[in-house]
């Protein structure tokens, strides 16, 4: 079952994709494994538009049903969302890249998973991250990237935030598509989430939660 919603996403099949969503649901399954399986199906589709199988109209189209899955699957997890939440997370995809998808991704994982986050959004300049660092006094950082061009803008964010007198504050995460932990060294971050659970994961764990 897994499977076909990884590969039939995938595929782009949108009426397949949320009829296999609902089914699960109905079956009981956990949501967030649901989500974890389209985030995966994403993943291959940044594979196949990498690799010229697909395009910028595949990318969008693939995000549109994302967002499906997501709205079949947030009454599920509301329930998280009104419970105290855990702490605050400024999160963003860095200056130079227009790569939204797997961002999202991780945006909502956090949210769902009660953490309050600071959107800004993408090509964000090292500046906003550090100007919404102060006025929230988040003590987590994300920074998104899914182009190798995205390295050298997380780790002018990261010197920015440096700079600033706020980096021994806040704890910075890094993910995206190539992101390795070669690459953490450079960018001086704190660590890299592969995917969007290892995300949520080191924010509660940087926050005593988990």
């Amino acid at each position: 079952m897994a499977g076909d919603l990884v590969n039939t996403l995938a595929d782009l099949k949108e009426q397949e994709v949320i009829k296999i969503a609902k089914d699960r649901l109905s079956a009981g399954e956990e949501p967030l494994k649901i989500l974890d399986d389209a985030r995966k199906a994403m993943g291959i589709v940044g594979k196949r538009f990498a690799d010229g199988q697909y395009f910028i109209p595949d990318l969008v189209y693939s995000g549109e049903i994302l967002k499906a899955v997501t709205e079949i699957v947030k009454p599920k997890l509301t329930k998280v969302a009104e419970t105290k939440r855990l702490g605050k997370v400024v999160f963003g995809t860095v200056a130079g890249d227009i790569h939204d998808i797997g961002k999202d991704i991780v945006v909502f994982m956090l949210d769902v998973s009660g953490f309050e986050v600071f959107d800004l959004g993408v090509d964000v300049p090292a500046q906003k991250f550090v100007d919404k660092i102060k006025e929230s006094g988040a003590p987590i950082v994300g920074l998104s990237g899914f182009l190798t061009l995205a390295f050298d803008s997380m780790k002018q964010t990261v010197e920015a935030i440096k700079d600033a007198g706020l980096r021994d504050k806040v704890k910075v995460m890094i993910g995206g598509g190539q992101i390795t932990d070669e690459v953490r060294k450079y960018t001086g971050a704190d660590a890299f989430g592969k995917d969007a659970m290892a995300g949520v994961s080191l924010a509660k764990k940087w926050i005593g939660a988990g």
